[in-house]
């Protein structure tokens, strides 16, 4: 039985999380949220990771009812993310190796969102759909590797729901993304936008300036009206959020399920922060029903960044005999999934 922490904070939470074979223990987060508009900088994202993490981590042994002793091993997310925040974690998980004498595992980001979906749901062996504000992929499992059979060629899906939502200036609490969902379901026109899907590929740049121009229609390039065209009509914030999302998951949906008939399954498992909209699980399970499959999708506890996921993921690695040297416990922007040897898993 292998006892693991972990230290998550690739992005704008800071989370730490205890799972003792595959039993959760404590599972605690702290969110960096800015005002309406405004993104999250690396450098006060890192800032507010300093100031919560040391709490956190006390208050996660306090809720396991552990103390340091019990613990087998220390995880930290070592990528991909943003470097500053992704520091934090580092130099403390490192710092708590050599205080309690621990041995020290650095967990892929999107390796640690796959196995709480496994972990949480009981999917086997399913096709994974993983949406997040830095990461859009579609994933498989094979010959000891995840294996990416699609991505966006641009920007993240949840990147651009954050985007949207900072120019129509919605609040950034508790997220953008749900702030657009729930605005979403008030919507009344569809808005026909790009659909880009090229192979299985997709890319979202091109429909983020195109409703922001709608938005926004001092932006748009060409400003001069031909005598003919007709006046532009008016679109309400809900009206553009529920285009947005039926444009973009339509994407989603049409990728994870060609990917589906390519590895003859008949799971889908979606996780990433965006895994929690309601109505991209409504739509992939409609799909999964036409070809008699099944969606398995996790709550906010499990799907938005947390340290639980990669206190499992770096436990599992750890069981099977991974081990990291000091030297090597850095922090990397860019670590895809598929750099990852998967070494716990026997199918």
């Amino acid at each position: 039985m292998v006892c693991a922490l972990g230290i998550e904070g690739s992005a704008n939470k800071i989370g730490v999380g205890i799972i003792k074979d595959g039993q959760v223990l404590a599972n605690v987060r702290k969110t960096y949220i800015t005002p309406p508009g405004e993104g999250f900088l690396p450098k006060e994202t890192a800032k507010h990771h300093r100031e919560q993490i040391l709490n956190l981590i006390k208050s996660a042994l306090k809720e396991a009812n552990l103390n340091n002793s019990d613990l087998d091993v220390i995880c930290y997310t070592k990528g991909p993310g943003m470097a500053p925040p992704l520091l934090v974690g580092a130099i403390v998980a490192r710092t708590l190796s050599l205080l309690w004498s621990k041995p020290l595992i650095g967990v892929n980001h999107c390796i640690g969102h796959i196995e709480m979906g496994r972990l949480i749901t009981g999917a086997h062996n399913p096709i994974v759909l993983y949406v997040s504000g830095g990461n859009t992929q579609v994933i498989a499992y094979s010959n000891k590797r995840y294996r990416i059979f699609g991505e966006t060629i641009d920007i993240a899906v949840g990147n651009c729901l954050d985007r949207f939502a900072r120019i129509i200036k919605l609040s950034n609490d508790p997220s953008p993304g749900y702030n657009i969902e729930q605005l979403a379901k008030k919507g009344k026109q569809f808005i026909k936008l790009p659909y880009v899907v090229k192979g299985m590929d997709v890319s979202f740049s091109g429909i983020l300036s195109h409703i922001e121009e709608i938005a926004d229609p001092s932006k748009k390039r060409s400003k001069r009206k031909k005598p003919d065209e007709p006046e532009a009509p008016e679109y309400t914030k809900a009206d553009m959020c529920y285009s947005l999302q039926e444009t973009i998951f339509a994407m989603l949906v049409e990728i994870t399920e060609r990917a589906m008939a390519h590895c003859d399954s008949n799971e889908v498992l979606i996780v990433g922060g965006v895994g929690c909209n309601e109505r991209l699980q409504e739509m992939m399970a409609v799909m999964c029903e036409e070809r008699n499959g099944k969606l398995f999708a996790i709550d906010e506890r499990y799907c938005i960044d947390n340290g639980l996921m990669i206190a499992h993921a770096g436990g599992e690695m750890f069981r099977s005999g991974a081990h990291m040297n000091f030297s090597d416990s850095f922090v990397t922007q860019r670590y895809r999934t598929d750099e990852v040897l998967v070494t716990w898993r026997s199918d």
